[in-house]
């Protein structure tokens, strides 16, 4: 996907002169509209082109990424007046799929008109939604066992898939890599991120603004704590990361991982 955050000048200056004009008060404000949601797949700056492009860790790992997928969930937003709006939490289940376009902009309607200036969404499915049994996810389940994001029913959501192929100074050939985070023993690995918008997402009856998410994907395993593939490639057949201590340091890594770019409102 061409990164959309890479704008000229004169993009930036539009989208700000748009979210200036004098709508901006919430007086004379009612109904409902739709807010937009698009996840946009980076590394470390650069475009995430699958299975073609090579990335370089900071420890000199050099990444070729085949699947990157991750549960959207329980998606809160937050008014300029510190009131919040919960979007239904049976429809706030979302799996973003970097190889499916359709998958990276999530539409949520019914949203009371307002100015927004904070979004709050999960990585992954809470305790509480799979506590609710088999029987208790809805549609969801289905749809995660179509798109490869449960272990088992008794294992549980993965909540990040993230896969590929390595190399590195001491690992010659391209060496299968796979990075799922979920619940692990005791260890849930759910998390939750908040962003601020650097300008009010202005939804109204007429206005459907869209937010613009990057997802630095090489935070998973190179943010605030290094995962070394290397040292967890296994008897050399490859590195595979689904339990251990490792997870729950990728999990407070996906807090680095998104940063809102922009806000649209047209």
């Amino acid at each position: 996907m061409k990164l959309k955050y890479i704008l000229t000048t004169f993009i930036v200056a539009a989208t700000l002169i748009s979210c200036t004009n004098s709508d901006d008060t919430a007086t004379n404000v009612s109904g409902m509209g739709t807010l937009n949601v698009e996840f946009d797949n980076a590394f470390a700056g650069d475009d995430l082109l699958l299975n073609s492009q090579a990335y370089t860790t900071s420890q000199n790992e050099v990444l070729t990424i085949s699947t990157v997928k991750y549960i959207v969930s329980n998606i809160v937003l937050t008014k300029q007046d510190g009131t919040t709006v919960t979007y239904p939490k049976g429809e706030s289940y979302f799996i973003v799929n970097e190889s499916d376009e359709s998958t990276h902009v999530l539409e949520l309607s019914n949203i009371p008109a307002g100015n927004y200036t904070k979004i709050k969404f999960g990585i992954g499915v809470d305790q509480g939604q799979f506590n609710a049994g088999a029987g208790g996810q809805g549609d969801f389940l289905a749809l995660a066992q179509a798109q490869g994001m449960l272990w088992s029913w008794s294992a549980g959501y993965k909540f990040v898939a993230f896969e590929g192929t390595f190399t590195s100074a001491t690992v010659a050939d391209a060496t299968p890599f796979m990075v799922h985070t979920g619940q692990i023993g005791t260890a849930y690995n759910y998390t939750e991120i908040t962003l601020n918008l650097p300008t009010q997402a202005l939804v109204r009856q007429d206005i459907t603004p869209q937010v613009h998410i990057v997802t630095d994907v090489s935070k998973f395993i190179d943010g605030t704590n290094k995962i070394n593939l290397t040292a967890n490639n296994s008897m050399g057949m490859g590195a595979m990361i689904m339990g251990g201590g490792a997870l729950p340091l990728i999990t407070d890594n996906l807090s680095g991982a998104f940063t809102v770019n922009h806000v649209h409102n047209d």
